[in-house]
C-alpha cells in the first residue's frame, strides 16, 4: 500500500521551522505543541503502537492523519 500524504514537503518543513525557533527561544512545550501538527509517517506510527501502545499515540495528541489514510481510520483500534 503506497504511503498517503496529507501535508506537502513544504508545510511539513514550515511547521519544523517554526517548532525548531521556539525550542531555540527556550519553549519546549511549543515545540512539542508544534511539531505534533505535522503528521506522524505512517511505518513510525505503526512502530510506536506496536512498542509502547495506542494509548501513547492517542493520548500524546499526534498529527495521525496520514497513517489513518493508509492504514484506516480504526488502525488504532485493530
Amino acid at each position: 500500500m503506497p504511503q498517503i500524504e496529507t501535508m506537502s514537503l513544504d508545510e511539513k518543513l514550515a511547521i519544523s521551522r517554526k517548532a525548531f525557533e521556539l525550542l531555540d527561544a527556550g519553549d519546549r512545550e511549543g515545540y512539542n505543541r508544534v511539531m505534533n501538527t505535522a503528521p506522524m509517517p505512517p511505518y513510525l506510527a505503526k512502530v510506536f503502537k506496536e512498542k509502547v501502545g495506542a494509548d501513547f499515540l492517542i493520548d500524546g495528541g499526534f498529527n495521525l492523519s496520514e497513517a489513518e489514510a493508509e492504514f484506516g481510520r480504526d488502525w488504532l483500534t485493530n
